[in-house]
């Protein structure tokens, strides 16, 4: 799997931080996605998944 992020996109809505901490943040100063690991095990493809559907900006793309 592969994560790629488009920051102008993002809007700062934080729901990929609640769907998959452990591959998203936020910055402090604006709330833009962070992305922690843009290569992420298998095992946390459903939460990648769930993440990038609940982005309301669409910024998320993941590749299988």
């Amino acid at each position: 799997m592969k994560i790629t992020i488009n920051e102008d996109k993002c809007v700062g809505a934080g729901q990929c931080v609640l769907a998959a901490a452990e591959v998203f943040d936020q910055r402090d100063e604006d709330g833009v996605v962070v992305l922690l690991d843009s290569a992420p095990p298998q095992e946390l493809l459903a939460d990648v998944e769930d993440a990038a559907a609940r982005c309301p900006a669409l910024a998320i793309e993941v590749e299988k």
